[in-house]
């Protein structure tokens, strides 16, 4: 019974949004056991020169739409005798973030003749590094194509020329660059129809760099480590 000249108050209680769990990401050698995986940030061999922080094993985690779809590219290769390298797939946010002190550090100029050799250090932000990355969605792969003599001996197999190296910081990696050879173009042209094939796009400047995602609905940056 309430007393009379009282005014009741609603209170209301606002709960705080809950945060959906991240799905397990797949390891792509999952479903291609002999998958080639040469994760540079895992080893020294990478623009940084030392070990990338969150790269713990040598591999390709991805969603699992998008691990299906690489294993797709796989099978087509191989009935051409060609197989993928892969270099990069899911990357943690602290490996971006590692990525961007190094970047800021214009003093460090070690691995500039191989990477960067006709850039200032200062410009590669944001179009080389930038402080988020589709890679840490989980949705994005670097890689190229390999010929092989036999596509069950990895030992017979040998990368096609690009034009350039991955990871180099420069016009001469854009996708559709008129500075490399004709080899080079077409065989990047053939990179570029394989992935297009199974729904991935690429980034122009850089001609390894692949993403399969819903653009409007991008999954969330991760930060787990890969191992």
């Amino acid at each position: 019974m309430l007393l009379a000249g009282l005014t009741l108050v609603a209170c209301t209680h606002r709960s705080k949004p809950v945060t959906p769990a991240l799905t397990p990401l797949v390891d792509v050698q999952s479903l291609v056991p002999d998958l080639h995986v040469d994760m540079r940030y895992f080893g020294t061999n990478n623009f940084v020169g030392t070990r990338i922080d969150g790269y713990e094993a040598n591999k390709c985690l991805l969603q699992a739409p998008v691990a299906n779809a690489l294993a797709a590219v796989e099978r087509r290769l191989r009935a051409e005798s060609k197989r993928l390298l892969i270099f990069d797939c899911y990357r943690p946010k602290r490996a971006v973030a590692h990525f961007m002190r190094w970047a800021r550090d214009l003093d460090d100029q070690a691995t500039k003749p191989a990477y960067y050799p006709n850039l200032d250090k200062s410009v590669l932000v944001p179009d080389y590094i930038a402080e988020q990355s589709g890679h840490s969605r989980a949705d994005t792969v670097d890689l190229a194509i390999m010929t092989c003599q036999s596509v069950d001996d990895i030992n017979t197999c040998t990368m096609l020329d690009f034009g350039t190296p991955f990871d180099f910081f420069d016009p001469l990696a854009n996708t559709d660059s008129d500075k490399v050879s004709a080899q080079s173009r077409t065989n990047r042209q053939a990179l570029v129809d394989a992935m297009a094939a199974a729904g991935f796009r690429n980034y122009p400047l850089e001609w390894w760099h692949f993403t399969l995602n819903d653009p409007e609905h991008p999954g969330p940056a991760r930060d787990e480590p890969v191992q």
